[in-house]
């Protein structure tokens, strides 16, 4: 697990200068972004990018919070407030309680193809190329 988490890092390395051409992306963390991944059985990874220490903790907390979020429910961050806010799943149902759950996107629940369940977070852009990023890190490892 510990291989591939770690070719995951380097092909995310790789794609943060790619998405940094954005502004939309580039002026949230200035290049400061985080990765956070939990194992099934709670064994926690995690790489902090950039050159700004204190954004990097700050970005890594998000990115924490994500994946532990996603880790308890199963379910992506974003879509998982929807449903507590709908009242299709119970504030507390999975231990969160409302002001500590993250509602941005980038939280998810990946898949190896053994099986195995991965709960990631990424912070750092935008939500919807957080969840990107972390799908293609995935994909590239296991070709």
């Amino acid at each position: 697990m510990n291989e591939l988490i770690n070719r995951m890092f380097t092909v995310i390395e790789k794609l943060i200068p790619g998405y940094m051409k954005n502004p939309d992306d580039s002026r949230i963390a200035n290049g400061n972004v985080a990765v956070c991944i939990i194992d099934e059985q709670g064994q926690v990874y995690g790489k902090m990018f950039g050159t700004y220490r204190p954004r990097q903790r700050e970005i890594f907390k998000i990115a924490w919070t994500k994946a532990s979020q996603v880790w308890l429910t199963g379910i992506k961050t974003g879509e998982y407030e929807r449903m507590v806010f709908t009242n299709e799943i119970a504030e507390n149902a999975h231990g969160i309680e409302a002001p500590d759950l993250i509602g941005w996107e980038g939280g998810q629940q990946l898949t190896l193809t053994d099986g195995t369940k991965l709960a990631v977070g990424f912070s750092g852009f935008r939500g919807v190329v957080d969840i990107e990023i972390m799908i293609k890190a995935l994909q590239s490892v296991q070709q």
